[in-house]
């Protein structure tokens, strides 16, 4: 039996604790959703003051130069490179994931018509975020190209000779279950496809390796794990052996050879760079580099390694202490309990009421989030992200007894609870 004492003694011996106090979070809020939008660094309003104030409203057009924005999409990147195990000068953080996607998709499309013309098929799971599927089914009608799809069960018996790409995410959105990337990609190879990785639930909660995997294209979300803001840049990684073989579809002058030389033909700029397309957010980059400063502090506490021993010492104690104080709710597990097969996120599933249950929640200042099943196969989800910079154990307690009261009640059966807004 978990005792409220023992999650307290966890976080008193915790020496990830002093993370917390890098980021902004109400009074009287736990906050189990930072896998759809991180929380603020306590330095972003400041930083975004000096952006506005000093760089753009006194420097003016000179902080181009003299604060570095120009080259802000690669330094950037270069942080984000040892979390995704990747190199320096391979990672950019710029524009969105959707259009970062569809760059390198792109990309990865015109090696395989180039590499292997017969092979027409994009491969990805039924329950890939939606956006991905998207991307690749507009790209597939532009391209002549298929796009299939099939359960994660599945994936190994539809790597045939018709496979061109593998576009996976490593962690499910809905579920929180996490590929084996190694074996994953070193199974797609072996069948001639390329291997397109979405990191948007990994990044910055579970350690990734990108070259030790051997993978071929990576994108990735800057506002979930790594708290960089709402609508915050993404990023994407390319394999330096793809990196100059094509241009990419969105060829603008940042990522042009000379953009200021502005002569009329596009020259792609060598390496990583020519996957940058229009000018940056400079606001929304410089936030971003406050969410990536917590991770410069973690790395004197023991860095990824650390952040992913006490993400899964977190997500160990939230299923169960489901189980044990809310047994006969009608609460599923939808997280595999294997630790080498979950993310950082617990999904719980329930047949009816999920979206009330997480409203009550959050009227009790416990924001998680819901998704929807899809029919029979699936049932309704109450997702909860652990983001072990700033969650501690005693909150997951007390997340779970808010959880288990608003069950006991039936409180989450009120009206106010029932209407749905637009994000869910």
């Amino acid at each position: 039996m978990i005792t409220l004492q023992d999650c307290q003694q966890l976080d008193a011996t915790d020496p990830l604790r002093p993370l917390r106090e890098l980021f902004s979070i109400p009074p009287g809020v736990i906050y189990l959703d930072g896998n759809s939008l991180g929380a603020m660094p306590k330095s972003a309003a400041a930083r975004a003051a000096q952006v506005v104030t000093q760089e753009w409203g006194r420097d003016l057009i000179k902080s181009w130069n003299s604060a570095g924005w120009f080259h802000l999409p690669q330094r950037l990147g270069n942080q984000i490179a040892p979390l995704i195990g990747a190199g320096q000068d391979q990672v950019l953080a710029t524009d969105t994931t959707s259009i970062n996607l569809y760059k390198v998709l792109s990309a990865a499309i015109s090696i395989a018509k180039q590499d292997s013309p017969q092979r027409r098929v994009i491969l990805s799971e039924r329950s890939n975020f939606p956006t991905d599927l998207y991307i690749a089914e507009g790209l597939c009608q532009a391209q002549g190209f298929t796009l299939k799809l099939v359960e994660p069960e599945e994936i190994d018996a539809a790597l045939d000779g018709d496979l061109a790409i593998l576009m996976l995410t490593h962690v499910n959105y809905r579920t929180g279950a996490m590929h084996d990337m190694a074996a994953v990609t070193a199974a797609a190879h072996a069948a001639g496809a390329l291997v397109v990785w979405d990191l948007a639930h990994s990044a910055g909660a579970v350690p990734v390796d990108l070259l030790g995997a051997g993978a071929d294209f990576a994108v990735g979300c800057g506002y979930k794990y790594l708290n960089g803001g709402p609508g915050a840049p993404a990023f994407l990684w390319v394999n330096p052996k793809h990196s100059e073989r094509f241009w990419q579809p969105l060829s603008g002058w940042w990522g042009h050879a000379a953009p200021f030389a502005f002569i009329p033909d596009y020259q792609p700029a060598p390496g990583i760079t020519r996957y940058l397309c229009g000018t940056q957010p400079m606001v929304s980059l410089a936030l971003l580099e406050c969410g990536l400063d917590g991770f410069k502090a973690a790395e004197t506490l023991g860095g990824m390694a650390a952040l992913r021993a006490k993400s899964l010492a977190l997500t160990d104690l939230f299923i169960a202490l489901v189980e044990q104080r809310c047994h006969g709710h009608g609460l599923g597990l939808a997280t595999p309990r294997e630790h080498a097969k979950r993310g950082s996120q617990v999904c719980i599933s329930r047949e009816f009421g999920a979206y009330a249950i997480v409203q009550a929640l959050i009227a009790r200042g416990v924001i998680g989030d819901f998704r929807a099943g899809d029919g029979a196969a699936h049932k309704d989800i109450l997702r909860f992200g652990l983001t072990p910079l700033y969650i501690g154990f005693e909150e997951v307690w007390n997340a779970v007894e808010q959880l288990r009261q608003v069950l006991e009640s039936a409180e989450w059966q009120r009206t106010e609870f029932k209407w749905q807004n637009a994000v869910t």
